[in-house]
């Protein structure tokens, strides 16, 4: 789990949107029945959100470990067929993952673009 001062708020329309370590953010419960995965609470615009919303993790039914694995074989060389074999997931689900990552990282890189002097 990451700390809650790496996080940001999610809902677009609060005034701290993608501001990091302001304090407003706190964990009121859990997503899940195993608990792993936080829900968040926005004390500025009262929202409550997934700690793994805005990345490719969100709504995932699988384990994190697996779609982990799927990005490791893909970012190894290993086709989408093949890290479906070797993870046992279908194509289609590796394809899917794969494109959710690359999605979130083209997100990541033009945020990190508009800062940069």
């Amino acid at each position: 789990m990451k700390p809650l001062d790496q996080l940001c708020c999610q809902n677009s329309k609060c005034k701290m949107y993608g501001k990091r370590g302001k304090g407003n953010l706190s964990a009121c419960g859990w997503i899940d029945r195993k608990k792993t995965i936080r829900q968040i609470y926005c004390a500025a615009c009262k929202a409550r959100f997934s700690e793994r919303k805005g990345t490719a993790l969100y709504n995932c039914k699988l384990p994190a470990e697996k779609v982990i694995a799927i990005l490791d074989h893909v970012r190894e060389g290993c086709g989408v067929r093949q890290t479906g074999r070797l993870v046992g997931v279908s194509k289609d689900t590796a394809n899917r993952f794969v494109w959710l990552a690359g999605e979130h990282a083209r997100q990541l890189h033009d945020e990190l673009v508009a800062f940069s002097p």
